[in-house]
């Protein structure tokens, strides 16, 4: 049960026709699409608004067409506010639920690791020191510090300590307070 790379079921110039073929398929149903887009709106501008036939017309039905065209355009106009306020106010509520998921999830932006090296014999040691130990009594696994009292030393006149512990007497002194 080995894990190499994975074989593909298809080789390179297979999956390179089927990639060919899948780009000049979206090709054509994007330029449909557009089309499609272009008709629509035609269509919904003859419904709208009816061509316009000038000629043959007073300066008076002129004047008249004129104020009717300036409401049309008053009413469009507003209705693409309020629809624009809309949009706005659901861009920033969509924003405020996103951030509340985002806050509720608790993913809150990581800062960056760094790295830290180990040497192979730490890492195994410290897998070592876990497989041993899987107690979770956790002041067992605490280091002890004991106090040591300080040694205090009798302050004397330094010429005496001197004279004591010159030549071969005083080393034999400083030897044995070593052991």
């Amino acid at each position: 049960m080995s894990e190499g790379p994975k074989k593909t079921k298809y080789s390179a110039t297979r999956r390179l026709l089927l990639k060919t073929k899948l780009i000049k398929k979206a090709a054509t149903m994007l330029v449909a699409e557009k089309e499609e887009k272009r008709v629509e709106r035609e269509n919904t501008l003859n419904e709208r608004v009816p061509p316009l036939q000038l000629s043959g017309l007073s300066l008076q039905e002129l004047q008249e067409l004129c104020k009717d065209l300036h409401r049309k355009i008053d009413v469009t106009d507003e209705a693409r506010y309020d629809l624009d306020v809309k949009v706005s106010k659901n861009e920033t509520e969509i924003q405020h639920l996103s951030q509340k998921i985002f806050e509720l999830k608790g993913k809150m932006k990581r800062p960056n690791l760094k790295r830290v090296k180990k040497s192979a014999d730490a890492m195994l040691g410290s897998l070592d020191s876990k497989m041993t130990t899987k107690s979770n009594d956790f002041k067992a696994n605490l280091k002890t510090v004991k106090k040591e009292e300080e040694k205090k030393e009798e302050v004397t006149d330094w010429r005496k300590n001197v004279e004591a512990m010159s030549g071969m007497e005083g080393r034999k002194k400083l030897f044995d307070a070593g052991q």
